[in-house]
């Protein structure tokens, strides 16, 4: 039986850089016109800055326009920031809210038909190829995860399991009966889906799956090399944000692993400093900022994303430049005792520790006027005493070490900390406001 035809994309993964910017200025200044013309908060935006549609003239003006941020979402809900009347609007989705209000999204048929392309474009770049039977365990409903993934797997000519999340004991059968290459998961449910196997005396290498697409969460070098070894997959990373899109707004090509080649043909990026704003060199650390350039319902110029990464340069015969993988949220950054941490850095150092499961939480109180961290990691199974005695003082003296804080280090047995089935939560900031 033939298998189904992969999809044609644009000529623009494989043009010039030259063609690639020309083509960028030319829907910037559609989607810059867009949103001024139709979200009134962009035009007043705007015109407090003193600037409009007219002074785009190179890409470089981007950078006279205002930023948006997150929290326009909350203050113009739920539909303020539309583009389009909601006759034109085939789908909402939303992201949970830290004020009890979602971040409400919508896409014109246009948008979910691009964003289809993007993420079948990803999939392929991950070397997943037409016939393949695709694991779909990101979360269904108003989460852009699992119907993103969907619609893309489909795209590109894979036949899609919706598994969505949990019913852990059930997706373990369908990957044994159904054989899929391809799963598509947060790398933290990797980890409990390979645990799960186990449980049911299945080896997790002896599987079909050969392909790992892993994103929705900051995670390490290190877990990526335990999911490898435990599953046998390439784990490779997908990033996306609801605001934006959903996944497929970057993607670890499988041939050139290490970052993520970032769709430029429909999303512009700058790296700005997270304190000043100020625009900063390709090569240096700071916060992505993207720009929506073929978003339809809502379009976005100059997203502060909160993510941390940086800006580099393209591989060979793609124009598109690559984002380095994510360090963190600047919200998800804690200041403890006057020092800078990420859970990433903390979990890079569990992982590199061979008595340590990748399994944690870190805790943050306040004593008094001195605030006290504390870092609870389990054991592998049939690790003994002294062992986890000796990975407790490892532990403590590499966080004292490498990031210049005194940890309490607790080591608990295997099973003690509490699994996700999707997000996982890491930090428990326990302090006042």
């Amino acid at each position: 039986m033939a298998t189904r035809a992969a999809p044609v994309f644009d000529d623009l993964q494989h043009a010039s850089r030259d063609a690639l910017a020309a083509e960028q200025l030319h829907r910037l200044k559609w989607s810059v016109r867009h949103a001024h013309e139709n979200v009134s908060h962009f035009r007043a935006a705007c015109a407090a800055r003193g600037v409009a549609p007219g002074d785009l003239k190179q890409l470089s003006d981007l950078a006279l326009f205002p930023f948006a941020r997150k929290g326009d979402f909350r203050e113009h809900y739920p539909f303020g920031m539309f583009a389009v009347p909601q006759d034109r609007v085939a789908r909402i989705h939303a992201s949970s809210g830290t004020t009890g209000k979602p971040t409400i999204v919508g896409y014109t048929q246009g948008d979910l038909d691009r964003w289809a392309d993007l993420v079948a474009r990803s999939l392929l770049a991950a070397g997943a190829r037409p016939g393949d039977v695709l694991h779909n365990a990101y979360g269904y409903g108003l989460f852009t995860g699992g119907l993103g993934l969907h619609d893309g797997g489909q795209k590109a000519g894979l036949a899609v399991v919706p598994a969505s999340g949990g019913q852990t004991e059930r997706q373990v059968q369908l990957i044994v009966d159904l054989k899929p290459r391809v799963i598509a998961c947060t790398p933290s449910y990797m980890l409990v889906l390979a645990e799960a196997l186990e449980r049911a005396g299945v080896d997790p290498r002896a599987t079909a799956l050969r392909i790992g697409i892993h994103g929705a969460e900051p995670w390490s070098d290190e877990m990526r090399r335990e999911i490898e070894a435990r599953m046998g997959t390439a784990a490779l990373d997908i990033y996306g944000l609801s605001e934006v899109m959903g996944p497929g707004v970057a993607m670890e090509r499988v041939d050139a692993r290490g970052a993520l080649t970032l769709w430029e043909d429909h999303f512009y990026p700058e790296i700005v400093s997270p304190e000043t704003g100020e625009p900063v060199p390709d090569g240096t650390r700071g916060e992505l900022v993207l720009t929506t350039l073929t978003k339809e319902a809502v379009p976005l110029i100059r997203y502060r994303t909160g993510d941390l990464s940086t800006l580099l340069p393209a591989v060979e015969g793609s124009p598109m430049r690559r984002l380095e993988r994510l360090l963190g949220r600047t919200d998800d950054m804690l200041i403890v005792r006057g020092v800078n941490l990420f859970p990433r850095q903390i979990e890079e150092l569990i992982l590199d520790h061979p008595a340590l499961a990748p399994h944690y939480r870190i805790d943050v109180r306040r004593d008094g006027p001195m605030d006290h961290l504390s870092i609870t990691v389990e054991a592998l199974a049939g690790v003994d005493d002294d062992a986890c005695a000796g990975a407790r003082a490892v532990l403590g003296h590499r966080i004292k070490d490498r990031l210049g804080l005194s940890a309490e280090v607790v080591i608990a047995v295997a099973g003690a900390v509490a699994r996700s089935e999707g997000k996982a939560r890491r930090v428990f900031d326990h302090r006042p406001r």
